[in-house]
C-alpha cells in the first residue's frame, strides 16, 4: 500500500493519488489499480512500471498485475518512447470516455454475466412444478428489472459525449419535465 508521509501529504497530487486509490477499494477494485491509474492519469508524460513502483513504493510485480488489469479495462495503452525499450504507460485523459470505457468494462464483466444466469434460474423455475409461485415473479421481476436498466445503459452508452454531458448537466429541469420533482426551471 502507498504511504503518504506528513511530507508529501500537502502536494494536491499526492493527495489525489491517495484519495483515487481509497475510492477505487470502495467501488472493488484494487487500491493499487486505483493509485496506478490516478498517477498516470495526471502524468504528463508516459511512465514506465520501474517508475511507478518508485513513484508509488508498490512492489514492481503488483505494479504489473496492475498495468495489466488496466491495459485490459482500457484505461491505459502502452505507448514507445524513442531511445527506451522498456513498456511505457499512458491513461486516458477524456474523463467522459473514461466513465464510458468502465461502464462498459463494468457492464460486460458484471452485468451481462448477472443477466444470464438470473435468466437461466428464471427458466429452470418455470420447469419446476412445486416451485413457489412468489420465487418465480421475484426472479422474474428482478430480470425484467436487469434488462431494463442494461437496455437504459445501451442508450445512453450510445448518446454522443457532448449530449451526454448536457443532459446531465440539466438535471432538475429534466426532473421538472418530467414532474417528478426537483426544482423548477429558472
Amino acid at each position: 500500500m502507498t504511504e503518504i508521509t506528513d511530507k508529501d501529504a500537502a502536494t494536491a497530487r499526492k493527495q489525489f493519488i491517495l484519495y483515487w486509490g481509497d475510492m477505487g477499494s470502495q467501488w472493488g477494485v484494487n487500491r493499487s489499480v486505483a493509485q496506478i491509474h490516478a498517477l498516470l492519469y495526471l502524468s504528463s508524460v508516459p511512465m514506465n512500471a520501474e517508475q511507478i513502483s518508485d513513484e508509488l513504493g508498490i512492489a514492481r510485480s503488483n505494479v504489473s498485475n496492475s498495468l495489466k488489469e488496466l491495459v485490459g479495462w482500457r484505461l491505459i495503452q502502452r505507448v514507445p518512447v524513442a531511445g527506451d525499450r522498456r513498456e511505457h504507460f499512458v491513461a486516458e485523459t477524456d474523463v467522459w470516455e473514461m466513465a464510458l470505457l468502465i461502464t462498459k468494462g463494468r457492464k460486460e464483466r458484471e452485468i451481462d454475466p448477472a443477466i444470464r444466469a438470473i435468466n437461466l434460474c428464471v427458466t429452470q423455475a418455470r420447469t419446476e412444478p412445486q416451485q413457489d409461485p412468489v420465487v418465480l415473479e421475484r426472479m422474474q421481476n428482478m430480470h425484467e428489472f436487469l434488462t431494463t436498466a442494461d437496455r437504459w445503459s445501451e442508450q445512453m452508452l450510445s448518446v454522443p459525449k457532448s449530449k451526454l454531458s448536457m443532459l446531465m448537466k440539466m438535471g432538475d429541469k429534466v426532473l421538472s419535465l418530467l414532474k417528478i420533482g426537483g426544482k423548477p426551471p429558472e
